[in-house]
């Protein structure tokens, strides 16, 4: 870089987006940075390799407006994610165009997005600990990340039944008007977050991809004539099934058999299949969105063609039900839902009387340390 004679303002006479027309000046970056940072009391001030060449300006600049603190400029080699965008240039049409929902949006790569993803400050920590620092660039399969989120809520995130699919399941032999409480663990793999007391009755929801009218071999969850356990409760069978004119499954009539009560010990009979469920009377309406990543593709060097590179499927918006005891669930409050994987309860979004959660990740993958 030239020091002879840097660029240290510009002129621009457009509106800007916060002072709108009242000012047309405004500082270069590299005459901005390092001023900011020495007055903030920055000590080391991270960035990629291409600003390298630029160190020598930020020291100058320091230098000569005699600064009582002086701040070092360090560079390292730049980290990407697999299916991930990363730079501002390229995320900032996607917020304009109103692709995403701002930048705090969960698919976002921004601290924001993530926070409200339900990533950790410690998971985030553990994945740049592992990849490690380089001077050459580099791209980090964006399932490392995952797998770090993973590892950090098993043993926080308390475990809770979801249904995000409901179809409504009538047991026919249960008494009307009756309700019971049945004991769930909270965490299995943290005793000391102890348990709960979920309710049961005649009508629940379970999953409709846990039904199969006419299932291929080797399917153990419900169909008719089948058994299966529900989730720290009973053993039911599915006896009829319920359809509207057009064919489409409306409810299951199903039996319980009241000995098989998890936790009771009984061992008259085995089944192959346990399936997570909600009481309906009082299970909590919900919205659950559930997210793929945004680019289909790693490429960044072609902004004509990101649009045209956006997975149409990157969000999933259902509607169902969680149990009576997740009614109070705060603002990035974060859960496992059995099966489904880890959730973070949204902060924009959520509110008393209609409950978000945003999924953070699945609860396998197929990545590998």
């Amino acid at each position: 870089m030239n020091l002879r004679d840097p660029v240290l303002y510009r002129i621009s006479h457009t509106t800007h987006h916060k002072t709108g027309d009242q000012w047309c000046i405004y500082p270069m970056y590299d005459y901005a940075h390092p001023i900011e940072d020495a007055i903030e009391g920055v000590t080391h001030s991270l960035c990629d390799l291409s600003f390298k060449d630029h160190r020598p300006l930020y020291d100058w600049v320091i230098t000569e407006c005699e600064m009582p603190h002086q701040p070092h400029q360090y560079e390292f080699g730049r980290i990407s994610l697999t299916n991930t965008v990363v730079s501002k240039r390229y995320l900032k049409p996607l917020v304009d165009a109103q692709v995403v929902d701002g930048w705090d949006d969960p698919r976002m790569p921004t601290v924001a997005g993530l926070r409200r993803r339900g990533y950790t400050p410690e998971s985030i920590r553990n994945f740049v600990r592992e990849v490690g620092v380089s001077r050459s660039n580099s791209t980090v399969d964006a399932k490392l990340l995952e797998h770090f989120i993973r590892e950090d809520l098993k043993l926080k995130a308390p475990r809770t039944m979801a249904v995000l699919k409901p179809l409504k399941v009538i047991l026919t032999n249960y008494p009307a008007d009756q309700t019971e409480l049945l004991e769930a663990e909270n965490n299995p793999e943290q005793q000391e977050m102890g348990s709960r007391q979920i309710p049961f009755s005649r009508e629940i929801y379970i999953e409709q991809d846990d039904f199969m009218e006419n299932p291929p071999s080797k399917y153990f969850r419900l169909f008719p004539g089948n058994e299966v356990r529900l989730k720290n409760a009973y053993f039911i069978k599915c006896n009829h099934v319920i359809k509207d004119d057009e064919g489409n499954t409306l409810e299951l009539h199903c039996t319980y058999d009241p000995e098989t009560k998890s936790g009771t010990g009984f061992t008259g009979r085995k089944v192959k299949g346990t399936i997570h469920w909600v009481e309906a009377t009082q299970a909590v309406p919900s919205e659950f969105r559930l997210y793929e990543p945004l680019i289909l593709d790693e490429a960044e060097d072609d902004e004509k063609a990101l649009l045209d590179r956006l997975n149409p499927n990157s969000l999933e918006i259902l509607a169902g039900f969680v149990e009576p005891n997740m009614r109070d669930a705060q603002p990035q409050e974060k859960f496992q839902f059995f099966r489904h994987g880890y959730f973070n309860t949204d902060p924009k979004y959520s509110t008393q009387g209609k409950l978000v959660f945003n999924r953070t990740v699945s609860l396998k993958s197929s990545f590998e340390l």
